[in-house]
């Protein structure tokens, strides 16, 4: 998704077409109330939180929308965990510090104040990216990782000639082959990106945050990252495709890789319920339970 929104930037730049700035909140929390969870505002963060337990640190995409993590916060509350997922600034940074690296610096100033210590961090697509790039730069604090669609590799490009001004119709095509099935793409998800790439705001940070991840590849940093991993991708995955996710299983010394059928790049949200199982199933597996925890403090 990030090449993808970067060549609309560079060709709109190039065509010089005229943009509205829009007035925004960051496209990931738009509302205050998502079924029962209200949208927490202090400390300077915002951010959602269900549950008590083990953290469980929800990093969003760049084209992330809360939707897309419904089946967590549903699930994993009565479980044990602390389900909990900061607003990242992605539109609202200085320019300059539009970049993972700041994104990164920013979840690490959130877990301070928030005191959170022996969590999960979750990334889909650049929230994965944040993830990896979070743990290298404090590898101690990260108990572990579930990566799914995760950029800091690389991703295809999705772009098969210059789109029209303003045609929704091609925004609608490209959205659509995110997932394996097209009718995941809501008309909020395409309206999203279509603001998106019409917000000269946006658009400009978007560019700096796409260059910023071809900047950061993580290749060389991956094989010093000792704790457990989980990957989870759709096997027809068209942004970041399965060898990607082989990449990542290959250089990741403590990974596992998961695969879901008939899927894209999203399984958190086109298959919610496997998704579910699967990270509920390596939690256990790697001792990431209340009980797992009280034993050990036993011992």
């Amino acid at each position: 998704m990030l090449k993808f929104l970067l060549i609309f930037a560079v060709r709109t730049a190039e065509k010089s077409i005229y943009l509205n700035e829009n007035n925004y909140l960051c496209n990931s929390l738009k509302h205050d109330v998502f079924m029962d969870i209200e949208l927490k505002k202090d400390g300077g963060f915002t951010y959602l939180e269900k549950g008590e337990g083990i953290p469980l640190i929800i990093l969003h995409g760049l084209m992330g929308n809360l939707s897309n993590f419904e089946g967590m916060f549903d699930y994993f509350p009565d479980k044990g965990y602390q389900v909990i997922m900061p607003q990242l600034p992605i539109y609202e940074l200085p320019l300059l510090k539009t970049n993972v690296k700041s994104l990164s610096k920013f979840v690490k100033k959130f877990i301070q104040y928030k005191g959170l210590k022996d969590f999960i961090l979750i990334g889909n697509s650049l929230g994965g990216h944040i993830a990896l790039y979070y743990a290298k730069m404090n590898p101690d604090d990260v108990a572990g990782m579930i990566l799914t669609g995760s950029s800091g590799l690389y991703e295809t490009t999705m772009s098969d000639g210059y789109p029209r001004r303003g045609d929704r119709d091609y925004i609608t095509k490209k959205v659509q082959q995110v997932f394996y099935d097209p009718n995941i793409a809501t008309e909020e998800i395409i309206d999203e990106t279509f603001d998106t790439i019409n917000s000269r705001s946006k658009l400009i940070r978007t560019l700096a945050i796409a260059k910023s991840a071809m900047r950061h590849n993580m290749a060389k940093d991956l094989t010093k990252m000792t704790m457990p991993v989980c990957l989870i991708w759709g096997k027809q995955d068209t942004v970041t495709p399965p060898k990607v996710a082989e990449e990542f299983h290959k250089l990741l010394p403590n990974s596992e890789l998961y695969w879901i059928d008939k899927c894209g790049h999203a399984p958190m949200m086109e298959h919610p319920d496997e998704f579910n199982k699967i990270v509920e199933q390596w939690l256990i597996k790697h001792g990431f339970t209340l009980a797992k925890q009280d034993e050990n403090k036993n011992s």
